[in-house]
């Protein structure tokens, strides 16, 4: 802090600390007008203030007021209000309104820019960014698309919304610096060009002409995220070192805005085509019986996880030597839970579509997919899984040809409401180079079900304990509650009491949280088949 010297006494190293820390300009002037203290953020504000000098314009200029007066000086907006103190001193106090508009700035950009995740609305909130803080006009260019083709964004200060269109490449590259911003350089030509070489269409309609231009790249992760253009009308004040830095900022934060959108978008897309393979299928209609199913993955998991389902049909033209097959469902259960669990699932899903090409026996299918998953260089690649071959027979009965390996065995609903235990058993699969199966066909008289499930329901930790497992009794009470149910009601109720029951211990307990949950169900009967969502 500058003091005068010979002034009554030093200052206090406290009083010292506050001013010198203050944000505001502080100077104070005796009876005589001569500077005694100045703190650093007056004398950056005002580089000629020097205790023991007189008080440099613009302080002599501005008298005691209550409300200050707003002045330029040295390229910046400054308020200046004095205020008498005593012993016939004054005091200034200085504001600087550039740095309060840079701090605006700043928290503006900050939370417009990361309030999307789209690319183009990023484009739109810089490019009003750009117009409202630094320039009558700005306008936002994205990378050309692979047909050279760029889309633009345009905001006019002080009209409402801004404009977009689509223009080609080769009329991009007659801005001045425009195709080195675009190609990301930040050196060279980037920066303030000549308003006089601007094309007519960069300037919106009824704008003028432009006084001053200015073209910066925006950076974005790798690749450049595009470029921005900032136009000031003719006589404007040109953009000056505090403005470019602002714009050269702007340019950074949109350019890494408009990247993380963009990836987030690839991304995304990603994800949908790799889930939309791994979520169960709609299940189809077949002749004679109906069908319904419902998964749910584990809380941590969210949309997909290591339980599924599918539905084989017979192929129109089997290949030679192969016997045409009815219909096969499936029900499995993968180790682990979530992406990983998933992606295993739906290569098992795969691997069994391939092999019904070449085989139609139950048993000998598991045992080339037990040879694959023991082959596969992914660790603890273990699988539980049921297939179900299904047969109309007469009178509207269903037969049921089952193969069990390593999963809970099926269970049957008969039309008086008993409950049955499907005895069919069998090794887990991917564990074991020799696998034993022992299966069993079941026939369904119409209205009667057969129903697959995985052990994320009996397994279930909940209750009002939290920790008392749901268990087979319980699925086969519950099972039997549904005789006379549409499947599809069968199989909602029971995947209803799964999820109270794990409510009541709000998913955890001695089970470490929610696992993946799948019920499909087979009805002898005709009608439309009903479908899970």
């Amino acid at each position: 802090m500058r003091g005068a010297a010979g002034s009554a006494g030093p200052v206090p190293d406290l009083m010292a600390a506050l001013l010198e820390g203050s944000g505001e300009g502080i100077v104070l002037c005796d009876a005589d007008g001569v500077v005694t203290l100045a703190n650093a953020a007056a004398a950056r504000m005002v580089p000629r203030v020097e205790p023991g000098l007189p008080a440099p314009a613009p302080l002599d200029s501005v008298p005691p007021a209550p409300e200050g007066r707003i002045v330029l000086h040295g390229g910046r907006a400054i308020r200046i209000r004095a205020q008498a103190v005593s012993g016939g001193m004054l005091a200034w106090y200085l504001t600087d309104l550039s740095a309060a508009r840079r701090t605006e700035f700043l928290l503006e950009a900050g939370r417009r820019l990361s309030a999307s995740l789209n690319p183009h609305r990023c484009a739109r909130a810089a490019a009003e960014l750009g117009a409202d803080f630094l320039a009558d006009m700005a306008i936002v260019l994205l990378p050309p698309t692979y047909r050279r083709r760029i889309e633009w964004v345009r905001a006019v200060s002080g009209r409402f919304g801004p404009e977009e269109g689509v223009l080609p490449a080769a009329e991009a590259a007659e801005v001045p610096g425009l195709s080195d911003a675009l190609a990301g350089l930040r050196h060279g030509v980037a920066g303030r060009q000549d308003p006089g070489g601007a094309p007519g269409w960069l300037l919106p309609e009824g704008f003028g002409p432009a006084g001053h231009l200015l073209v910066l790249p925006m950076p974005g992760n790798g690749v450049p995220a595009g470029a921005i253009v900032l136009a000031r009308r003719a006589g404007r004040p040109p953009f000056d070192d505090d403005d470019q830095v602002m714009a050269r900022d702007l340019a950074a934060r949109a350019g890494a805005a408009i990247s993380a959108a963009s990836l987030f978008r690839e991304q995304s897309a990603i994800n949908d085509i790799l889930t939309g393979d791994l979520l169960p299928p709609e299940l189809p209609e077949i002749e004679g019986m109906r069908l319904a199913g419902r998964l749910r993955a584990s809380q941590q998991a969210g949309a997909i996880g290591g339980d599924f389902y599918d539905v084989y049909l017979p192929d129109a033209a089997p290949a030679d030597g192969i016997v045409e097959r009815p219909p096969l469902v499936i029900l499995g259960d993968v180790c682990g839970k979530g992406a990983g669990a998933a992606v295993l699932a739906g290569q098992v899903r795969h691997s069994l579509r391939t092999l019904l090409l070449l085989e139609c026996r139950l048993d000998r299918l598991l045992e080339l997919l037990n040879r694959s998953l023991i082959a596969s260089p992914s660790p603890n690649s273990y699988v539980t899984m049921i297939l179900a071959a299904l047969r109309t027979a007469p009178d509207d009965h269903v037969l049921v040809d089952l193969v069990v390996a390593g999963h809970p065995p099926p269970l049957v609903l008969r039309k008086d409401g008993t409950v049955e235990e499907v005895a069919a058993r069998g090794s887990l699969l991917g564990a074991l180079k020799e696998i034993s199966l022992w299966p069993a066909t079941l026939d369904l008289a119409p209205g009667e079900v057969c129903l697959l499930y995985s052990d994320g329901i009996t397994e279930a930790f909940g209750g009002a304990s939290g920790r008392e497992m749901y268990g087979d009794a319980r699925l086969k009470e519950a099972l039997a509650t549904c005789a006379g149910m549409p499947v599809e009601a069968l199989v909602e109720r029971l995947e209803q009491l799964s999820t109270e029951w794990l409510g009541g211990g709000l998913g955890g307990g001695a089970g470490g949280g929610a696992d993946d949950r799948a019920l499909l169900a087979v009805r002898a009967g005709a009608g439309r088949t009903e479908t899970s969502w």
